[in-house]
């Protein structure tokens, strides 16, 4: 992980999408034009930059969370929770109505499966940098960027770097400023669904390498073979990241790592805990989860392959609670790394 003279004392930066979700726990999904019986209901703020903040404030990381949240109903549920939450938050689209963008979440009981329907950031539009970025991370030992919000989060980034703070993306999907944005970003944790337009054929797909599953919470091993996935951690990388790690949900995290010297590759692979059978409730989130936990271990220093095996850790223990932020009370009582 590089360190600089900007690097600050333990505070994360989070830029990027927030949302107001209304989830609901059903026994199975609606068929066509059928309506369900829900056996709950849960509308909080969500979004996987705001998830991450809130993460990283339970963690004990104090977070500013730079985002668009807007005026109107929806926005102040979303605001008094995030505030409730202990986040800093910085709202771009301060006093703009029906920007929030919201989602709704459908949670399967047996499973812990999610479909989610959302208009995810359509509703915020471009938002050009004019909040003093270089201010925003002045006193950040760490940023995360999800892909959203590029007209803010490029700069921001970029800012961050030239003080030498990490900067880690939350590569949920590429979207359209994402190239630009990864020229100024160190770390990238990707999702299964991630993967580079016009980029090499066979992207993404698992081989003889995958490293298996199994093994302890957080535990990384080598051996991780060349097939698509590893094609994949190398067009990532070619945009700039120097770390560059794929989730797989249960499975084993794939990494990609240039050596100390920078002429070279290290490959490995951490992989989740095993749950038994009938353990997952909920598995919304649990990406936020990850890239949160992750963030705030790098705020507080620790190196990235430590920070990832912490994230790991901390979104396995949150797919055996409901909401994304419901495992925390049992988080708190574990022994952190870094």
């Amino acid at each position: 992980m590089a360190t600089g003279t900007g690097r600050g004392g333990g505070r994360l930066v989070c830029c990027g999408l927030s949302t107001l979700d209304v989830q609901q726990t059903v026994e199975r999904l609606p068929g066509p034009d059928e309506k369900v019986v829900a056996q709950d209901l849960d509308v909080t703020f969500g979004g996987p930059a705001a998830n991450a903040a809130a993460v990283a404030v339970a963690l004990g990381v104090p977070t500013r969370l730079v985002t668009a949240l807007g005026a109107g109903p929806l926005a102040d549920v979303a605001r008094a929770g995030l505030e409730a939450a202990g986040v800093e938050v910085v709202d771009l689209a301060a006093g703009r109505p029906d920007v929030l963008p919201v989602s709704t979440v459908l949670v399967t009981r047996a499973t812990g499966a999610r479909a989610v329907a959302s208009v995810n950031g359509a509703r915020v539009g471009d938002l050009a940098a004019a909040a003093d970025v270089a201010a925003l991370v002045a006193d950040a030992s760490a940023v995360l960027v999800d892909g959203h919000l590029v007209g803010v989060a490029t700069p921001l980034a970029a800012a961050a770097r030239a003080r030498g703070v990490p900067v880690l993306l939350d590569g949920g999907s590429w979207k359209p400023g994402t190239e630009a944005l990864l020229a100024h970003v160190e770390l990238a944790v990707l999702s299964a669904d991630f993967a580079v337009p016009d980029g090499p054929p066979g992207q993404g797909r698992s081989g003889a390498g995958s490293g298996g599953d199994g093994g302890g919470a957080g535990a990384a091993s080598g051996g991780a073979g060349t097939d698509g996935v590893d094609v994949l951690l190398d067009a990532v990388a070619a945009h700039g990241p120097r770390f560059v790690a794929r989730s797989a949900g249960p499975g084993p995290v794939r990494v990609r790592a240039a050596t100390a010297g920078g002429d070279g590759v290290h490959r490995t692979v951490v992989r989740p805990a095993r749950l038994v059978p009938g353990a997952v409730v909920d598995t919304l989130g649990a990406g936020d989860v990850l890239h949160g936990a992750m963030a705030a271990a790098l705020a507080r220093g620790a190196s990235s392959l430590v920070a990832l095996a912490e994230g790991v850790r901390c979104a396995t223990l949150s797919v055996e609670h409901r909401g994304a932020r419901g495992w925390l009370a049992a988080v708190r009582s574990a022994p952190r790394a870094g």
